[in-house]
């Protein structure tokens, strides 16, 4: 199963965390999230990564050139779009970025109906990801979905849940729905950006019986 650790903003823990066991570290370039990271902070969080692990820009309604120009710069292995992105600008984009760069979309779940707009991506994305709704913010808000809605959620996609995952309520999540894998941000954290490395430890010990 697929784990990104998203929010990224010190070298130390971007190390450790890889050495726990994530698969993939997520970097905010939102310049209004208290989680933003310069392209040259992350430029030199991977450059003293020493295992081999996913790197994932996370943007929101940025201009296709700006992120092109982001992940040359940096050597992201993948972006994901956390706006109103449509097909179309996901299908501009793969054009653009280097191959083999992965295009997760993100979709912001407030009802059942929510999930539709995910059928018409499925060809211009490589994974989905669904992350809990909040009427101003795009993510990182601690919110939950509601896992009943998900429960018959069956994508031609690998699909990753967001949203309000932590320690203590994970093992419920893998329970409960048929995901290709999470992703975590203030679940894990002492503040915006500044991980807590217990809960890191911690989260994956409660995954590791589902492995």
């Amino acid at each position: 199963m697929r784990i990104k650790i998203c929010g990224i903003t010190k070298p130390e823990q971007a190390q450790k965390i890889a050495q726990i066991g994530a698969t993939a570290l997520g970097f905010i370039c939102v310049e209004r999230s208290p989680r933003y990271v310069t392209p040259s902070q992350i430029k030199e969080i991977l450059s003293q990564l020493s295992i081999p692990i996913d790197t994932i820009g996370v943007f929101a309604n940025a201009e296709i050139v700006k992120i092109e120009q982001i992940v040359r710069e940096t050597g992201l292995s993948g972006v994901q779009l956390h706006g109103s992105e449509s097909k179309e600008f996901c299908q501009q984009l793969r054009q653009i970025l280097p191959t083999n760069t992965e295009i997760i979309k993100a979709f912001r779940i407030k009802t059942p109906e929510s999930l539709v707009a995910t059928d018409s991506y499925t060809d211009y994305v490589d994974t989905l990801l669904l992350d809990a709704y909040h009427p101003q913010m795009l993510g990182g808000t601690g919110q939950t979905i509601n896992w009943q809605d998900l429960r018959q959620f069956n994508p031609t996609l690998p699909w990753m849940l967001a949203g309000g995952l932590n320690p203590d309520n994970i093992s419920d999540a893998l329970t409960q729905l048929k995901l290709d894998g999470i992703d975590l941000s203030s679940g894990v954290e002492k503040s915006p950006g500044d991980k807590d490395l217990d809960l890191v430890a911690r989260l994956f010990e409660h995954i590791s019986q589902y492995q």
